[in-house]
């Protein structure tokens, strides 16, 4: 018999007022996270020789484009958990973001700013890889607060309190869950280090780094996804999700090793007769005709 010897609380809302307006954590959180986001991409961006006005012009744009994407992506993959009502589709205080939809569709239209700015695509994804990570790690503090997007049932010492009315139904007897925005917090945060790092010591032909972002947290993310029991669709026994990183971590990860070592360094399309804004921090030497 499993004896919980401790846990982690939840709040019993996700909502707090000032001067009288519900403020919604979950919203909270994503700014916070939005803010990250933008501070370390001006930060990377600066050191690259860019103009650090161009990073707030991709924010506006991309942000906007990136919830509209991350609801979508809800909305078509988890129809079924809309509200029935004609608001129901933008309802993004109440949660429902797919990120996955949301990194294409901002990364899509800040591509473009970057494209009319005259400034290196490739380049500028590379710089705004760790932030995109270090926002989905902090994002994921907004599942806590509304008490969704947990785990299987667990009697470590962390696991998760879930209110009665926040349980899906056939783990309605458990009260403690697999924190499972936690896990993703540490993991993500580890891997904005890692970007960080290997983007610092090694000359990676852009947009690398963000291959190896994507790679990172799709491998990750995949067996999130075998803990997760919130309602989701399912293919061949895997939940959509999982498919979608598994698919998502075999193409990142096979353009990754195709770009810097098999492909002829011939120049980037899309960044020819553009200007490119090279590097100017410490790198560490690698064999020719491998990483640059």
């Amino acid at each position: 018999m499993n004896v919980l010897l401790a846990s982690i609380p939840s709040p019993h809302s996700g909502l707090f007022h000032i001067f009288g307006r519900p403020i919604h954590l979950y919203g909270l959180m994503l700014l916070l996270a939005i803010v990250a986001c933008i501070w370390l991409t001006w930060v990377r961006w600066k050191r690259l020789g860019g103009d650090p006005d161009l990073v707030l012009r991709v924010a506006v744009w991309g942000v906007a484009a990136g919830i509209v994407g991350a609801r979508a992506y809800h909305d078509i993959t988890s129809w079924n958990e809309v509200p029935d009502h004609w608001w129901g589709p933008f309802a993004v205080w109440q949660g429902g973001l797919g990120v996955w939809g949301g990194i294409f569709l901002g990364c899509v239209v800040g591509a473009w700013i970057v494209h009319r700015a005259g400034a290196s695509i490739y380049l500028f994804m590379d710089a705004v890889a760790p932030g995109l990570l270090l926002a989905q790690g902090i994002g994921r503090w907004g599942n806590y607060f509304n008490q969704e997007l947990y785990g299987k049932p667990t009697s470590l010492p962390w696991g998760l309190k879930i209110d009665f009315e926040h349980r899906v139904p056939q783990y309605l007897g458990n009260t403690t869950f697999h924190p499972t925005f936690l896990y993703e917090f540490i993991y993500d945060l580890i891997g904005v280090g890692i970007l960080l790092f290997v983007g610092s010591r090694f000359r990676i032909k852009p947009p690398g780094l963000f291959a190896l972002y994507v790679a990172y947290y799709c491998f990750g993310r995949f067996f999130e996804e075998l803990l997760r029991v919130d309602p989701s669709h399912h293919f061949l026994g895997l939940r959509i999700n999982a498919w979608v990183s598994i698919v998502l971590f075999v193409l990142s990860t096979a353009f990754f090793i195709w770009w810097q070592f098999i492909r002829k360094d011939e120049g980037a399309p899309g960044d020819v007769g553009r200007r490119r804004v090279e590097p100017t921090g410490p790198t560490m030497a690698v064999p020719k005709g491998r990483v640059r």
